[in-house]
């Protein structure tokens, strides 16, 4: 507890949590003291700190890194990146991904009806393109059924999986993934963080107890809750975030709360690790930021960071793209089912949702799958016994850069708070464009996605991946979250799903920035009151310079068309809509 005393913030943090990793993993470690010192010094940096010295013995008595005493060399500039190993070529074989380009309604009945057929994984789609991984020697066989049309709109995106998946574990690794020896933290610390928790994707073994240390240094307004099980008896955990002000109303008030969720699909490391990323932002952020102070105060938040650590698990150890939880089913060959198509709200298991081995597998029934299910009844708890109302609810999911609200299910169910749920997505897509350039679309979930930046060109087409069951229409319908979200992350199909460790602070600033638009959004304040240096994360070179407009909050409308044209001056008002009074 001395060091407590001395150390404090994310260099507490990035001390600390390596106390998670297991000793097995030390074998597996470069020589990154060394590396620290050259790079400060090559950057022309004076030395280390007290404390970075004491912390990087810790870290070296801990991982049993050497000291540069003793591994004087140097990593060279530049190093071949290993073949992959045949354990890893023996799963994945000559997988490739492709993208099809699609112009039609058609195209996408076709891609839907071939996919099934070959039981082909479909990794995203959007308006324009649909991704889809097969065998090379299969490639044939889906064209063969495919209309001409779109024999030759495709282009393959991944030529050689079993590389791609190779190179998408925490380095250096061993022959054979594995969650412990294969995570490898440096003792380096990069320019856009002090926390080497977020250098890299973590495993499960390291995240709960990076979240038990956390809450227990930050006991004023953070504390762990264990939602339930999973199918494998592995706990559901989340952080709650949250403190009542000093002059709070009575205690029997509802507080109003906020869920962000990611991992539901376990080969989405982004959202995990995005959903980590803003919550040790509003953790930290409290008492230092006055826009988070408010909303810690306001709002109780809290992040699921693995909704299914089950498959997240599954994806360290094993198969490094499973989608699915881990629970047993019918056919033994094929375990698991899709958590986003096991809500209850408009289930459907017809078609390829019926079939155990099908990618998007929805169980035999409304909440058939173990963690929704732990999770829904979590939920209902908190409403019916606790005083709790859901306000808001963001599902982080990857990859395709959108922003989906409800409905999933059906294109022709309006929600009865459309305005409002376009308003606050494009809001957010606004705010995640002013933070690094990237830009998100805004759609309804059951249809692909209509570009943020341009007039809509007539009507959306049918998304190859909306259905019943899914989170997002459970919360906002049968939970009445009036503002529920799901957020496709980064990219838009370099990586798909094997993301580069170099976008996790990217994408977590970007997340955290429309996470406070979502705060400020619910509580009806506008773009003048965000203090733009204190508050929101913004890399250097595209810092807005923000004039005072104001943004009047919820209940209010505005013209959705301007808001789809092309709009890159950076430097306008974040949420600045034309408004008036409904």
């Amino acid at each position: 507890m001395h060091i407590l005393q001395v150390i404090t913030g994310a260099t507490l943090v990035s001390v600390l949590f390596v106390s998670a990793i297991p000793s097995s993993t030390s074998e597996f470690l470069p020589s990154t003291a060394e590396q620290n010192s050259a790079v400060l010094h090559s950057q022309g940096r004076s030395p280390p700190r007290l404390w970075t010295r004491l912390r990087d013995s810790i870290i070296e008595s801990i991982w049993r890194v050497p000291s540069r005493q003793h591994n004087p060399s140097r990593i060279p500039s530049s190093l071949s990146i290993p073949r992959a190993p045949s354990s890893i070529r023996a799963r994945y074989g000559d997988d490739v991904v492709l993208r099809f380009t699609i112009r039609s309604q058609n195209d996408v009945q076709a891609l839907i009806e071939a996919s099934n057929i070959l039981f082909l994984d479909i990794w995203a789609s959007t308006n324009e393109w649909v991704d889809i991984r097969l065998a090379k020697d299969v490639v044939s066989s889906l064209l063969g059924l495919l209309p001409s049309s779109l024999r030759t709109a495709h282009v393959p995106i991944i030529h050689d999986l079993a590389q791609a998946v190779y190179e998408s574990y925490p380095q250096p690794v061993s022959s054979v993934p594995n969650p412990h020896h294969a995570f490898s933290p440096s003792v380096q610390q990069s320019s856009e963080t002090q926390n080497i928790f977020f250098q890299d994707y973590q495993p499960l073994s390291v995240i709960i107890p990076w979240m038990r240390l956390l809450a227990s240094m930050f006991s004023t307004h953070v504390r762990l809750v264990n939602l339930g099980t999973s199918f494998e008896g592995r706990e559901i955990v989340g952080f709650c975030i949250g403190v009542r002000p000093a002059n709070a109303d009575l205690p029997t008030e509802r507080r109003r709360t906020i869920v962000i969720t990611g991992g539901s699909h376990a080969r989405e490391w982004i959202g995990v690790s995005t959903v980590n990323y803003v919550a040790y932002s509003l953790i930290t952020g409290y008492g230092k930021s006055r826009a988070i102070t408010k909303l810690v105060e306001e709002f109780d938040w809290v992040l699921i960071p693995t909704m299914n650590p089950d498959g997240y698990v599954y994806t360290w150890e094993t198969d490094r793209l499973w989608r699915k939880n881990r629970q047993e089913n019918n056919l033994q060959f094929c375990p698991g089912v899709d958590l986003d198509r096991t809500w209850g709200y408009e289930w459907d298991g017809s078609d390829s949702r019926s079939n155990p081995c099908s990618e998007d597998f929805a169980g035999d029934g409304p909440f058939g799958g173990r963690e929704s299910n732990v999770i829904a009844q979590w939920a209902l708890n908190e409403t019916n016994h606790h005083n709790v109302t859901f306000v808001g609810f963001l599902d982080l999911h990857s990859y395709s850069q959108q922003i989906l609200y409800p409905y999933s299910y059906s294109c022709t169910n309006i929600p009865p708070t459309l305005e409002n749920l376009e308003e606050l997505a494009i809001g957010i897509a606004k705010a995640i464009r002013l933070t690094d350039h990237e830009h998100y679309d805004v759609s309804s979930a059951c249809e692909s996605s209509v570009s943020s930046h341009k007039k809509r060109r007539g009507a959306a087409l049918r998304s190859m991946q909306s259905a019943g069951g899914s989170a997002l229409d459970w919360f906002y319908h049968d939970l009445h979250v009036r503002y529920a979200y799901q957020l496709k992350l980064r990219d838009k199909g370099g990586y798909g799903f094997l993301l580069p460790k170099k976008n996790i602070v990217p994408t977590g600033k970007e997340v955290y920035n429309a996470v406070l638009v979502f705060g400020q959004f619910l509580l009806g304040r506008g773009a003048q009151d965000v203090d733009w240096e204190g508050d929101f994360q913004f890399p250097a070179q595209s810092r807005p310079n923000v004039p005072e407009k104001e943004y009047r909050g919820p209940d209010e409308e505005y013209d959705i068309s301007n808001q789809l044209e092309d709009d890159d001056n950076e430097n306008d008002t974040l949420l600045a809509f034309r408004t008036q009074k409904v």
